[in-house]
């Protein structure tokens, strides 16, 4: 039982396959410091210290007493047993991530998926405050995915609920980019990294794009880049991000199609696209999903945006960890 403390700050932390941001949050959702670290390349060990000395940070340039943290991690957890189950872009399987962030921070912990979190953010604060039945995906490295069902945010039977980046989408399709065994999985197709290797694919076939420019001067042609020069007007890298825009717009049809959600909030590093990713994707949903179900959903950004994740494991810790 957690002690009643005048706290008036939690850290929030998104784990991403990419990278990592931490920030001392306030109850009204305010961020007081940022902090963010790369997470690729790191065995645990490595990866846990890491996240400890974020915390420990944001927890030192908080303006209060810090309450506790909450952690949204790209991760299938075992509730039953308080591990990682599966972890399919960082070195966390296995691994009593709770019990053992606890230990390095010495303060109290409360760990969830991080769509998990980043619906919570926007169920109780943002884009589907007052709505009972939204889904929220997370687009970056690969695609999070967050699901209120009735009024209830759905986990699963063990916690590992809502993996919709893994949802298979060519039973003989690429092998999953993370660890997972399986193939063929939505966030192949439509993810941050996707837009990545559609703008190469595009840099080749267009030679005289900005795309094939930046190629040609030795760039890492990322999604980030690609969706830069597709706001600034270049064709090559419009086409990318609505390439995939389209197959975002795919797989959300089988979600409406299951789920009747009244929203669907789309966050995530890849929201920075904007309606060049979300037009072609709303597109697919009107001529594809069922008209009925169709009619009943908004596809939105979310309110919070790449934050969504942080705010979210922020909300998860004032809501577990807040004295009753």
């Amino acid at each position: 039982m957690v002690a009643a403390v005048a706290a008036t700050c939690v850290i929030g932390v998104d784990i991403g396959g990419t990278k990592v941001l931490a920030g001392a949050v306030d109850a009204d959702l305010g961020v007081h410091h940022r902090v963010q670290r790369p997470s690729q390349g790191l065995d645990t060990g490595a990866l846990l210290d890491t996240l400890a000395e974020m915390v420990t940070e944001a927890a030192d340039a908080a303006p209060g007493e810090v309450l506790g943290v909450g952690f949204g991690v790209p991760a299938v957890f075992d509730r039953r047993h308080g591990v990682i189950a599966a972890c399919p872009h960082l070195p966390l399987v296995g691994v009593p991530f709770e019990a053992m962030m606890a230990e390095r921070v010495n303060l109290p912990v409360v760990v969830d998926n991080d769509g998990n979190a980043a619906m919570l953010a926007e169920w109780r604060h943002g884009a589907a405050r007052g709505v009972d039945d939204a889904l929220m995906l997370t687009i970056g490295t690969g695609i999070g995915g967050g699901i209120v069902a009735g009024g209830s945010l759905l986990r699963g039977a063990t916690g590992g609920g809502a993996e919709i980046g893994h949802m298979v989408i060519d039973f003989d399709g690429p092998p999953c980019q993370g660890a997972c065994p399986g193939r063929g999985h939505y966030e192949y197709y439509a993810s941050g990294n996707a837009i990545g290797r559609a703008g190469r694919d595009a840099a080749v076939e267009h030679p005289d794009s900005a795309l094939a420019r930046e190629l040609n001067a030795g760039r890492e042609i990322t999604g980030a880049l690609v969706t830069e020069l597709a706001h600034d007007g270049d064709p090559a890298a419009r086409e990318s991000v609505a390439l995939v825009g389209h197959r975002l717009g795919c797989g959300l049809v089988s979600l409406v199609n299951v789920f009747n959600p009244e929203i669907i909030v789309v966050g995530g590093g890849a929201i920075a696209a904007g309606d060049l990713l979300l037009d072609p994707a709303r597109l697919e949903v009107e001529r594809r999903a069922m008209p009925s179900l169709r009619d009943a959903v908004r596809i939105v950004p979310a309110v919070f945006g790449s934050e969504a994740g942080l705010l979210g494991a922020a909300t998860l810790a004032f809501e577990e960890l807040a004295p009753r």
